[in-house]
């Protein structure tokens, strides 16, 4: 038993990918949470999405392809919170025209490129085994802003998720931290390209937080559960793709996919078990 757990930790691109595993399991649940209570699920989708085209500018003016996708996706989720406020236009459909047309645009200039020696289509699905020493370095790096600046912000994003009203007549200033966790979000999502791919990392960001949900309605406890639950997911998936030779975002997500429903099934018998209150 404890020689299947080690074993991977034989080899230098596991090592480097379990740490990976921990950071996107820990960043993706955790700014998931937000994410689940304002109801912004489809916004992780769309800024994933439009980051690929950072990917392919970076890739053909020959700059890193995480900055491109950072300042691309940065951009995008900026985008979208002012179209949404200043065109009177809804969010979802703020980020459809956005990520769509954003999106497009890095398909057409991928296909441009007459001669690629990079396989682009990493970016879609996820290649966590690919993740290099300098990648894991900028990881870190942008882990630590984005983890730094959600603890020292914790209690106004915290009073903005639940009542954006009240925090706005109590003085917060709710433009800014809504601009500050939609810039969050898109270096979360950039952190995770490499590992969990574009097609996945929606999923990452969603699926820990809503799981959580199902047993708890305390932010403090669903926030704990969440991350656990990522974490756990991540660092699960990456054993069953290494035994399995299964890719390995795909795994991560059919873990956390499992887990949602145990804990679905969990609240329910907590909810059909839990005594009614009577009407007396």
């Amino acid at each position: 038993m404890i020689d299947a757990l080690t074993a991977p930790f034989h080899y230098d691109f596991m090592q480097r990918a379990f740490v990976t595993a921990l950071l996107v399991g820990g960043l993706c649940s955790t700014l998931g949470t937000y994410v689940v209570l304002r109801k912004l699920s489809f916004i992780g989708d769309g800024v994933a999405h439009a980051s690929f085209a950072g990917i392919v500018i970076a890739y053909i003016r020959g700059l890193n392809f995480e900055l491109g996708a950072a300042v691309v996706a940065v951009l995008t989720a900026l985008g979208i919170g002012y179209i949404n406020r200043r065109g009177h236009v809804s969010l979802d459909t703020a980020i459809g025209v956005l990520f769509t047309g954003v999106f497009a645009l890095g398909v057409f200039l991928m296909s441009q490129v007459r001669t690629s020696t990079v396989d682009l289509q990493d970016f879609l699905f996820g290649n966590i085994l690919g993740v290099g020493p300098d990648d894991l370095w900028i990881d870190l790096g942008l882990a630590a802003i984005v983890a730094g600046a959600v603890a020292w912000n914790y209690r106004a994003l915290l009073f903005t998720a639940f009542d954006p009203t009240v925090a706005r007549a109590s003085g917060l200033p709710v433009f800014f931290i809504d601009n500050m966790l939609l810039v969050l979000l898109a270096l979360t999502i950039v952190i995770s390209l490499e590992s969990i791919g574009i097609i996945l990392v929606a999923a990452l960001l969603v699926t820990p937080a809503a799981a959580a949900a199902q047993v708890t309605r305390r932010f403090v406890p669903m926030l704990l559960t969440s991350t656990a639950i990522g974490i756990g997911s991540c660092v699960g998936g990456l054993y069953i793709s290494y035994y399995a030779g299964a890719a390995s975002g795909a795994t991560i997500v059919l873990v956390a996919t499992a887990t949602f429903f145990v804990m679905l099934a969990i609240g329910r018998q907590r909810r059909r078990t839990s005594p009614v209150p009577s009407a007396q």
